[in-house]
C-alpha cells in the first residue's frame, strides 16, 4: 500500500508536492473500515483516494510520476540514453534534479524508496525500512559529476556476498541500484528485503492509463476461470446487455499462422516464434505459441436477446464503455485476493458516473479492512459524498500562476458533516474546476468577425 509520495520538478510540478494516504486522527469515526494499520505505528492506511482536477491541472503527472519511478525501480537503462527525466519546464533553474520519495508497505513492512535524476544521471538513491519513528538504512547510492556510482550498502550485509559485491562496482550512472540488483542477481542471491522491495514494484503496484488495460485479457481468462466466470457476472450487473463471457481457443495451420502475421506485415520467416509468446493481432485477439502448436485465442461477449437465443459478438463489436469496464475489471478481481495496489487514471474515461461509483463501492464493501489499496483521477463528482469517502481521501489538483500543479486535501478545508460537497465543488468552493474565460465575446467574434 502506498503511505505517501512526494515529488518534485517533474512534468508539471515544481517545488515539492506530497500526497499523504495516512489516515487523519480529526475523522476517528468516519468510515473507520476504510484504513488499515501501518506497521510498527499507531497510525493508518487509507485504502483509497481519489484525486480531481480540471483538464491540464497534473492529475494524470501525478500518476506518469509514478510509473516513472516504477519503471526506475525495475528496469535496465542504456548507455549514455540518459534517464528519460520530463523536468518542469517553467522552472528557473531547468538543470535542476527531478526527485521522487516513496512510502509504502511491502507484506507487512514499511519502506521508504527514492531517488533524484537529471537528465544523464541518478544524482542520489536510497531505500531505507521504516519501523516506528526510526528509519534503519538499507542502502544509499551517490553519483557524483564524473559519473562515478558509490554505494553505501552496510545495512544490506545480512542479504549476501553477491550483493555487497555489486554495491562495490556501483553500477551505470542512469540506471538505478534496484534495477542493477534486478538484472544482475537471481531472487535467491538478493535476501529478503530485496526481494520484497522488487516484488511490490513489480506485482504489487498496478498503473492503468487511460487507454490500457491490466494485461491480454484472454490470457488471463483463459488460465483462471474464476476470474472469467466474475468478470461476466460483472457486466451482466452493469446492465452492458452480456449475459456471460467465453474463450475461444483454436488451433491454427501455418498456412493461416502465415496469413495472420502477414495481415500484421510480419513474416514467419523473420519472426522467432518462442513457447509461451503471445502475439496480438489487428483483431484484437491474440496468438499463443505451445508446446502442441499454435492457438489464436479470442474472447467473445454472450448476448441472450430472447430467452435460449444467444448472440456472440468480439469484443472489438462491443461499445467502448464495456470494454473499458472489462478492462478495469481485473483490478476488482485480484485485489480479492492479493495485497496489490492499482492506480487508475481517468476512470470515468468511457464510463457512465452510476458505473462509476459502483466500482468504487464494489471495492469498498468487498474488501473490507484488507491491505489493498484503489488510487482514481476522475472528473466524476458523483464520488464526492460523505457518505462514500472520508474527506482525507478527496484530493484536488490545481495549477498556480506560475503553471505548476498543487496538491491539496478536502481536510484542508472546514466541512460538516452533512455538506453536500459536490455541489460545493461544483460551485468552485474547493477550486480545482475550469475557470472559463468570457465564451459569449468569443462567440460574438465568430458569428460577426471584424
Amino acid at each position: 500500500m502506498i503511505v505517501s509520495f512526494s515529488v518534485s520538478n517533474f512534468r508539471s510540478f515544481s517545488s515539492e508536492e506530497t500526497v499523504s494516504l495516512v489516515a487523519s486522527n480529526r475523522l476517528s469515526g468516519s468510515h473507520d473500515d476504510h484504513a488499515v494499520p501501518i506497521p510498527d505505528s499507531k497510525e493508518k492506511v487509507l485504502r483509497t483516494a481519489v484525486l480531481y482536477g480540471a483538464n491540464g491541472a497534473g492529475k494524470s503527472n501525478l500518476f506518469k510520476a509514478l510509473r516513472y519511478l516504477k519503471s526506475v525501480a525495475l528496469r535496465r537503462r542504456r548507455k549514455n540514453s540518459g534517464t528519460g527525466q520530463k523536468p518542469f519546464r517553467f522552472a528557473e533553474t531547468p538543470d535542476a534534479p527531478s526527485t521522487f520519495d516513496l512510502q509504502f508497505i511491502a507484506e507487512e513492512r514499511l519502506y521508504r524508496f527514492g531517488l533524484k535524476v537529471d537528465d544523464e544521471r541518478i544524482t542520489d538513491e536510497w531505500l531505507f525500512q521504516v519501523v516506528g519513528n526510526r528509519q534503519k538504512l538499507l542502502y544509499e547510492r551517490t553519483t557524483d559529476q564524473n559519473g562515478k556510482v558509490v554505494i553505501d550498502a552496510e545495512g544490506l550485509k545480512g542479504a549476501g556476498e553477491k550483493v555487497i559485491a555489486l554495491a562495490t562496482v556501483g553500477g551505470p550512472q542512469n540506471q538505478s541500484f534496484l534495477a542493477t540488483l534486478k538484472a544482475t542477481l537471481d531472487a535467491r542471491d538478493l535476501g529478503v528485503e530485496l526481494c520484497r522491495v522488487l516484488n511490490w514494484f513489480r506485482w504489487g503496484l498496478n498503473l492503468i492509463g487511460p487507454d490500457e488495460s491490466t494485461g491480454p485479457l484472454e490470457h488471463l481468462m483463459e488460465r483462471d476461470s474464476d476470474f472469467l466466470s466474475f468478470a461476466g457476472a460483472f457486466l451482466k450487473s452493469a446492465s452492458t446487455g452480456v449475459d456471460h463471457l467465453e474463450v475461444l481457443k483454436k488451433e491454427i495451420s501455418e498456412n493461416e499462422l502465415r496469413r495472420l502475421l502477414a495481415d500484421d506485415a510480419v513474416s514467419l520467416a523473420h519472426r522467432d516464434l518462442v513457447e509461451g509468446e503471445r502475439v496480438q493481432l489487428p483483431d484484437g485477439n491474440h496468438l499463443l505459441l505451445e508446446r502442441e502448436g499454435v492457438y489464436q485465442i479470442g474472447i467473445q461477449a454472450a448476448h441472450e436477446h430472447e430467452a435460449g437465443k444467444v448472440v456472440r459478438l468480439e469484443l472489438t463489436e462491443e461499445s467502448d464503455g464495456t470494454r473499458r469496464l472489462l478492462n478495469l475489471i481485473p483490478a476488482l478481481h485480484y485485489l480479492r485476493t492479493t495485497n496489490a495496489v492499482y492506480v487508475i487514471d481517468e476512470i470515468d474515461r468511457s464510463l457512465h458516473p452510476i458505473l462509476v461509483k459502483e466500482f468504487l463501492e464494489f471495492f469498498l464493501k468487498s474488501h473490507d479492512r484488507a491491505s489493498r489499496q484503489l488510487i482514481l483521477t476522475t472528473h466524476e463528482s458523483n464520488l464526492l459524498d460523505q457518505d462514500l469517502l472520508r474527506r482525507d481521501e478527496i484530493w484536488f489538483a490545481e495549477k498556480d500562476q506560475s503553471g505548476a500543479t498543487r496538491l491539496y486535501s478536502l481536510l484542508d478545508f472546514k466541512v460538516r458533516n452533512d455538506l453536500e460537497i459536490r455541489k460545493h465543488y461544483l460551485q468552485g468552493r474547493f477550486g480545482a474546476v475550469p475557470f472559463l474565460g468570457n465564451l459569449e465575446n468569443l462567440a460574438a467574434k465568430t458569428d460577426h468577425p471584424e
